[in-house]
């Protein structure tokens, strides 16, 4: 019994002599309060209406198609071989279609990754401010805590007010 409570307090003593602070962060609503965040949006639906733009050319080449063939198909005086070839034309504009729809994806994907990189950045660099300044040992995304403790800080407002947000 002796030896079960010394053995306990010989654990329980350096976690006293180690003073531990915790933190909790709502990124997102930082990320979303961020002035940068405003400008990667209005560019990427810059982007993305220039890309709509194109789409909506290639579905209007493709109606005319379609219209080309319905009409050649009317006509019985119409070679099989022009109806063939309508067909074949038909089925390269969709195949154009589906190549443009993902490299416009990947595109957009991609810019998305480069407009955020420096916002996550700025936001990593403020957290890690705001971390050092108060001595955390940790700091944990807050998304959806089943519990904190009392102990544990949420540092949101102070990561804002080091990034200038209102």
């Amino acid at each position: 019994m002796i030896k079960k409570l010394l053995l306990a307090v010989m654990l329980i003593i350096p976690a006293f002599g180690f003073a531990q602070k915790f933190a909790v962060i709502n990124t997102q609503t930082i990320i979303e309060a961020m002035p940068e965040m405003a400008t990667a949006r209005t560019q990427l639906k810059a982007s993305s209406d220039k890309f709509e733009e194109e789409f909506g050319k290639l579905q209007t080449t493709l109606k005319n198609a379609i219209a080309e063939y319905e009409k050649a198909e009317k006509d019985a005086s119409t070679p099989q071989s022009i109806k063939d070839r309508r067909v074949q034309d038909i089925q390269e504009i969709q195949q154009k279609m589906e190549e443009f729809r993902n490299t416009a994806s990947q595109d957009l994907q991609r810019q998305q990754e480069q407009l955020m990189a420096p916002i996550q950045q700025k936001l990593m660099d403020a957290i890690k401010g705001v971390g050092a300044d108060g001595s955390y040992t940790m700091i944990f995304e807050n998304v959806a805590p089943l519990y904190t403790g009392s102990d544990v800080e949420d540092i949101t407002a102070k990561v804002k007010t080091r990034l200038g947000i209102k």
